[in-house]
């Protein structure tokens, strides 16, 4: 049995199988070029050896880490730049795994668990993205140009121990191109992590989610600025992050973190604008409230996060910032209770949101958004319960929309 130390590279087609659902003839054809005028060049211009080509799939082996990692970055900028003329999210792109091991070979081809991880760290690898064990990392390190992102430990089928991975970015200045004289300067977009709950009670949490979501919905409003969706912030809730290296990840001007104390009728409400390239602090507050402001308060900090950032809103974005879907504190509270409890898809908390809704909608008949969410749950209930028992949700969706026909929720 004849055995040897080699690079092995897994790369893989994303969305595979969705392409040729869509497209049969077309995806193979566009692979087939992709393979002749991107692929194999890559490859043989950094000495690797195609091992075998499985479907969409391919591995290949070299005598060298960091020709295995000058040729993943090579081959994704490459397969990025290559179909301009197609919607992003249908071009080809490749997932790329690097892991350095330890291989049994048996004629042309290498078995064992060098190759194993190698192809697991390629299914954690993000689209266009290329994943590497930590032992690739510490033999490149210093040798590449590259921010490496660190992903932890992560238990991987049919591999006993854990893998530490790394993801691997292209600096900056290399993703974007130089914009030529005259271009329109990048949109400024900004990452609202989860405001953290510092009341020292778990189950305030409801609040400091609610404020985190309201700014989201509120800088959503401004047309100039890019914001990144609640459910992707929040998988960064509960962890510390660098924030440098979320606005890579993101690719984000701008990150705003901040957190929340509720005590009694009183509220107190920090936060922070960072410049994700220079990680320096751009705008920072302090807000020391009573709850029966936090209306205006929410728009005080919308405001100067608007400002701090240089952006000019229209009066039509200023109206719709300042414009609350209710002035009562307490309905407000009873509604962002709701939305928590509605968030953890339990059968039994819908009922428990169902109720909140209904007390919030009694403080205040004209809170439109608790009767969208009110008629979100009970379709929902209905649907589950099956029989064409419980309420609809019709009427109380009807009822939002009278009261806010623009507004999404009662829409859906």
């Amino acid at each position: 049995m004849q055995r040897r130390l080699t690079a092995i590279l897994a790369a893989d087609i994303v969305g595979y199988s969705g392409l040729m659902e869509a497209d049969e003839a077309g995806t193979l054809q566009r692979l087939k070029v992709n393979r002749s005028a991107v692929f194999d060049p890559c490859v043989l211009a950094h000495d690797g050896r195609l091992v075998k080509l499985m479907g969409d799939g391919a591995l290949i082996e070299f005598a060298s880490v960091t020709a295995a990692v000058n040729c993943a970055l090579a081959l994704q900028q490459a397969t990025a730049n290559a179909e301009p003329e197609r919607a992003e999210e249908t071009r080809l792109r490749y997932r790329i795994g690097i892991n350095l091991g330890d291989v049994i070979v048996e004629g042309d081809d290498i078995y064992g668990e060098g190759v194993n991880v190698a192809a697991r760290l390629q299914t954690l690898a993000p689209p266009g993205g290329i994943a590497l064990s930590a032992t690739v990392r510490d033999h490149v390190a210093g040798k590449v140009t590259c921010v490496f992102e660190d992903l932890g430990q992560h238990t991987v089928k049919g591999i006993q121990r854990p893998v530490h991975v790394f993801v691997l970015h292209a600096p900056a200045a290399a993703e974007a191109p130089a914009r030529a004289a005259g271009d329109s300067p990048p949109r400024m977009s900004v990452c609202v992590l989860p405001f953290a709950n510092m009341s020292g009670d778990p189950e305030q949490e409801y609040f400091s989610d609610g404020i985190t979501e309201d700014i989201i919905t509120d800088l959503c409003k401004v047309s100039a600025l890019s914001v990144v969706s609640r459910n992707t912030s929040f998988t960064f809730k509960g962890k510390h992050v660098d924030v440098a290296q979320v606005a890579r990840q993101l690719k984000v001007s701008h990150v705003l973190e901040g957190s929340v104390r509720k005590a009694g009728n009183r509220v107190r409400i920090t936060a922070q604008l960072i410049e994700g390239a220079t990680d320096s602090h751009l705008w920072a507050e302090r807000y020391d409230r009573d709850l029966n402001d936090i209306f205006a308060l929410q728009d005080e900090i919308s405001q100067a996060i608007v400002g701090a950032l240089k952006l000019r809103l229209l009066p039509a974005e200023k109206k719709a910032i300042e414009h609350r879907a209710t002035t009562n504190p307490e309905a407000y509270k009873l509604y962002l209770m709701a939305r928590q409890y509605n968030a953890t898809g339990n059968s039994r908390h819908r009922e428990i949101t169902v109720r909140f809704c209904k007390r919030a909608v009694e403080i205040d008949p004209g809170y439109a958004r608790a009767w969208a969410l009110l008629a979100l749950c009970q379709s929902n209930m209905r649907l589950l319960v099956g029989g064409g028992i419980g309420e609809t949700g019709w009427d109380a969706a009807l009822r939002a929309l009278a009261l806010e026909p623009d507004l999404a929720e009662g829409h859906a």
